[in-house]
């Protein structure tokens, strides 16, 4: 007898496509190989020496050793507000238009917790981040796929939405600089999402994951900098890119102060905020000196014009990354992406990950992060192109 069921929306989950990416690989690290491993988002510098100071000093303070405000410290609040103000020349108030997040995921599955109910529809990026699934589908909510081509810059042509799904839906996800397909946004584009959001009535949620990692000079634009933004949608923004603070879990949503709104509603019921030290090293990261964002900026392009450039010796025709630490390679004449994952991991012993992990218009890629030493990724590429296809 199976004593205890799962929920409906536990069983509606889709497979979690890291861990079952991280379970792939687990026996060749196990038989010893020397693997190099460009699968997966994880940051591989350190947080910058400030920052962690900041929270080894914070951690003395006992009044962080007592329950945190539901909705977080003011002071980091003002922190992000004043980040943004500076950064993009947007304005909000800490208080009504920033939510305190346990990392941008939590606020990307949680949105769909407040606003979809069953049968509701979410319109989201193909190829685009799996867990924009996750919340949509604890909802009972459908998902209707945008896809992202090579051929239109890797942005959803919005004509191809059928009206009826339009009318219909309650969210859509966007993320730019893009996971996987490291495409960048125009000032147009945005423009455009606005209009369609007011005509529809639907929530934009911009995932900003990677807002700081441009390259050729060029800074990725934030969807609040653009006039009308806040009336229809909201930004979430992570630590994790900006200042390596992955596994600090720290990071925030802004804009419409009604969704703001929904999110500290939700959160009040499922947590008491993020441990003060945690909180007072993000103020200090955002208040702080940035020098350390435009190191890492340089290295990040540092070892992506080492990894395409290695590439194009070889002959691949690839396109350079726009923005975010990922590349999007086209995979060989013959091959499909599960296929040609499967051959790096064994032939070559490079790890990257399958573009149709991302959504079915993924298929015909493989994502690789830029996570390395640039003399890793340089030895990736000659393994890689030792195979003869």
């Amino acid at each position: 007898m199976d004593r205890f069921q799962y929920s409906d929306s536990l069983i509606r989950l889709p497979d979690q496509f890291f861990a079952k990416l991280v379970n792939k690989i687990k026996p060749y690290y196990e038989a010893g190989y020397d693997m190099i491993n460009l699968g997966q988002g994880n940051p591989d510098q350190p947080t910058p020496d400030h920052i962690i100071r900041s929270l080894q000093e914070a951690a003395a303070n006992p009044t962080y050793h007592k329950y945190p405000p539901f909705r977080g410290f003011p002071y980091l609040k003002k922190a992000i507000a004043d980040y943004y103000k500076r950064e993009y020349d947007v304005d909000l108030d800490p208080e009504k238009e920033v939510s305190v997040l346990f990392g941008a995921k939590t606020g990307l599955v949680e949105v769909s917790h407040c606003f979809l109910n069953e049968g509701d529809w979410a319109l989201v990026p193909d190829p685009g981040y799996p867990d924009y699934e996750s919340g949509i589908a604890f909802s009972g909510a459908k998902s209707h796929k945008m896809p992202l081509d090579r051929e239109n810059d890797y942005l959803p042509d919005y004509d191809q939405i059928p009206d009826d799904i339009l009318s219909q839906a309650k969210l859509m996800f966007l993320n730019y600089p893009n996971n996987p397909t490291a495409a960048t946004a125009t000032p147009q584009f945005f423009e455009e999402t606005i209009q369609l959001a007011e005509k529809n009535n639907f929530c934009v949620v911009h995932d900003f994951a990677y807002g700081t990692i441009g390259f050729d000079g060029k800074k990725p634009i934030s969807f609040l900098q653009i006039e009308g933004a806040k009336d229809v949608g909201i930004e979430v923004y992570t630590l994790s890119k900006t200042f390596n603070m992955a596994g600090w879990r720290i990071g925030f949503a802004l804009g419409n102060e009604k969704v703001i709104e929904a999110l500290n509603l939700l959160q009040d019921h499922n947590y008491c905020s993020i441990f003060g030290g945690i909180q007072e090293a993000a103020a200090t990261a955002l208040n702080g000196p940035q020098d350390c964002v435009s190191d890492l900026l340089k290295l990040y392009e540092e070892r992506r014009n080492a990894f395409i450039s290695g590439l194009r010796a070889h002959g691949w025709e690839v396109d350079a990354p726009k923005g975010s630490f990922f590349a999007w390679i086209p995979v060989p004449d013959g091959y499909t992406s599960e296929s040609f994952t499967e051959l790096l991991m064994e032939k070559a012993h490079v790890i990257v990950a399958p573009g149709n992990g991302f959504g079915e218009n993924g298929e015909g890629y493989v994502r690789v992060g830029l996570l390395c030493d640039k003399e890793r990724l340089i030895e990736a590429v000659d393994r890689i192109t030792q195979l003869k296809f």
